[in-house]
């Protein structure tokens, strides 16, 4: 079952670099210290195999993921200035100040970096918001209005 993911134009190349990464200079590492285990004798007792073997299933799990992900991406396309969508930059302002967020899909969000989900609960809020307009996020914590004041 495949479901869309939206990235960025840099985030289809990030994914990529870390693909390539994994299959073409991890991968071989991991198969190297795993056939060296194999020369140290019985693979029921060596625990240096069983290592290898663990992490090698890891870095398997991480590449399907990276693959299947790079298979079903859209990428975002440029932002619009006249609402909020997928890639539009806005700054919000409450109590506390202003705020300004990036709207990315879900794989890419990094709010410590302005990065928000389109899926989060500001993001679901400020999404088709218009320049000028007061959301309500619907939060955990509570209830909170945002006026947006401007779009990039």
């Amino acid at each position: 079952m495949s479901s869309t993911v939206y990235l960025s134009a840099s985030g289809i190349v990030s994914v990529r670099a870390e693909l390539q990464q994994l299959t073409g200079v991890e991968r071989p590492v991991v198969i190297a210290r795993i056939a060296a285990a194999r020369e140290l004798g019985d693979l029921r007792e060596n625990a240096e195999y069983e290592t290898a073997r663990k992490e090698q299933s890891i870095l398997e799990g991480r590449i399907k993921h990276l693959t299947v992900l790079l298979r079903d991406a859209v990428q975002i396309e440029g932002s619009s200035t006249s609402h909020v969508s997928l890639g539009t930059t806005v700054t919000v302002e409450d109590d506390q100040g202003q705020e300004t967020y990036t709207i990315v899909g879900s794989h890419e969000a990094s709010p410590a970096d302005g990065r928000i989900s389109s899926t989060s609960p500001i993001g679901r809020a400020l999404m088709g918001g218009h320049a000028g307009d007061t959301v309500t996020v619907a939060a955990p914590s509570g209830a909170f209005g945002l006026r947006i004041v401007s779009l990039a």
